[in-house]
């Protein structure tokens, strides 16, 4: 989609220009140019406030031939000193949006207008090509469709005076974070009804094969093999196949230093039978949101390579209903050994997750992050924006938060006190139980977790109010957001170095 060439090489070619504009800047040389080709009606309407300099107004000024492109859109960014990385990509996000939406499908970007200072070239450039193309992203439907061809953004020619090679090296980097993400984002918004657990161990292996990743997949005979109780207790009901899928990414020549990604890939829910209500139901095609998540990162690792050892971990069934299916008071055997008392058939995820941690650390995982579309209880909590984390190691969590940081997912960590642990261990069937209650359940839910993680610095990260989003945002349409992929890429960069 992005084109690298100098300032000087605007054409009439493309179908618009997009020039960024701060406040009180006084010293925009294309402004003064295009200013000066319009007669002063550009100062002018600034003045007058129809081009507006407040951050994430854009506005449209169509040149009437004066000009070498036919229109112009002027972005406004608000204060230098107040423009963030996050801000400048919901900027960007909203301008890819509105030339979307005018079916533009060539225009040309006045890249150096957006600086906020020198020195931040790769950091625009990588807002730039990572805001544009989340923002343009689209969810597939399965409508009948028109013969019509619908125009869309397809080439962005940016026009700099900067050192192009930083710029494209940035913008790359921008598009792989914002390809994963897509993935992710199109994985979660499938029906459940086409991607079952086999289909998602295809897609796995599609991204495998792409970027040169080793994978396997348990089927579920090898399960039985290996004593997973708990993952297959979840699948009795089902009539769909189980699958525990792995990918790895061999960072270093030696399988040492491995940072275990697992993902809850439960690609229904309905709570067997801890059944869901009717309304509660709806939607929970996207429980295998933490699959999603972590297939994206894998995406993002494969475009970058960065030097780090990456072993990827997804349990898929879907928790139906059925004469075979599991029930409250079952007493299941995970494959640690540990025994479960079964007090919720609706507590799956954490289930399965147990299971996949064990097999995670047994395939040399040094470190684990889990990402899961775990409870109802992290939105209660903090609402549908931050991700809810529960963690062993201090050091692995900040490592985790700083990597949210950068990629504007935010991220709050929440207590593990010895009392909600006691909790879990109390039964007097089995060794721990799945569900203490409804008071502190999110913290319930990634302490279970914590059960099969033991000693091995470990991070929860659970997505259920962030996965998705219910109306539209700068950086995409409603639906699946592909949350925390960005945010486990980094960390694997960050870990990396």
């Amino acid at each position: 989609m992005f084109t690298v060439k100098n300032q000087s090489e605007l054409t009439a070619e493309n179908e618009a220009l997009v020039v960024g504009l701060f406040e009180d800047d006084k010293d925009n040389p294309i402004v003064t140019e295009i200013d000066t080709a319009l007669n002063g009606a550009i100062s002018e309407m600034i003045k007058e406030g129809e081009i507006k300099t407040a951050y994430k107004n854009v506005s449209k000024v169509h040149t009437l031939g004066n000009y070498v492109v036919k229109r112009v859109y002027f972005v406004g960014l608000g204060k230098k000193e107040q423009l963030t990385f996050s801000k400048l990509r919901d900027a960007f996000g909203k301008t890819a949006k509105t030339l979307q939406k005018d079916r533009l499908v060539k225009v040309a970007m006045a890249f150096d207008t957006f600086l906020a200072e020198e020195g931040h070239q790769y950091d625009t450039a990588q807002a730039l090509a990572e805001g544009t193309d989340l923002a343009t992203y689209e969810v597939v439907d399965y409508k009948n469709k028109s013969n019509q061809v619908e125009k869309k953004l397809s080439e962005i020619v940016v026009l700099t005076e900067s050192g192009s090679e930083e710029v494209e090296l940035a913008m790359q980097v921008g598009t792989a974070y914002a390809k994963g993400t897509n993935t992710a984002r199109s994985l979660v918004n499938m029906p459940a009804n086409i991607l079952t657990p086999t289909e998602l161990a295809n897609q796995a292996k599609e991204i495998a094969d792409t970027y040169g990743f080793e994978y396997s997949v348990l089927e579920k005979e090898d399960m039985e093999e290996l004593g997973m109780g708990a993952f297959l207790a979840v699948n009795q009901g089902s009539v769909e196949r189980p699958k525990m899928i792995v990918l790895k990414y061999k960072g270093k020549d030696d399988w040492e230093d491995v940072i275990g990604l697992v993902g809850k890939g439960i690609t229904y829910d309905t709570g067997g039978y801890s059944l869901k209500p009717r309304d509660g139901m709806v939607g929970m095609k996207t429980d295998m949101g933490g699959a999603a998540t972590v297939l994206g990162a894998m995406e993002v690792i494969g475009q970058l390579r960065p030097e780090k050892n990456v072993l990827c971990v997804i349990p898929s069934t879907d928790n139906m209903v059925s004469g075979n299916a599991f029930k409250p008071d079952d007493v299941i055997t995970a494959m640690s050994g540990k025994t479960i008392e079964v007090l919720n058939t609706d507590a799956e995820g954490r289930l399965v997750l147990a299971d996949a941690i064990t097999y995670a650390k047994q395939l040399g995982a040094d470190q684990l992050v889990d990402v899961a579309t775990l409870t109802g209880g992290v939105l209660v909590a903090l609402g549908d924006q931050v991700t809810g984390a529960i963690t062993n190691n201090e050091e692995l969590y900040e490592e985790v938060v700083h990597a949210s940081y950068e990629t504007g997912e935010l991220v709050w960590l929440l207590p593990s006190y010895d009392h909600f642990k006691e909790k879990i261990r109390k039964s007097d069937v089995a060794d721990i139980n799945n569900s203490p209650g409804r008071l502190g359940h999110a913290i319930f839910g990634g302490l279970f977790i914590g059960e099969f993680v033991e000693d091995t610095p470990w991070v929860h990260l659970d997505i259920a109010g962030t996965s998705t989003t219910s109306a539209a945002t700068d950086l995409g349409p409603k639906g699946a957001t592909g949350a925390m992929v960005r945010t486990l890429a980094t960390l694997v960069d960050r870990l990396s170095e």
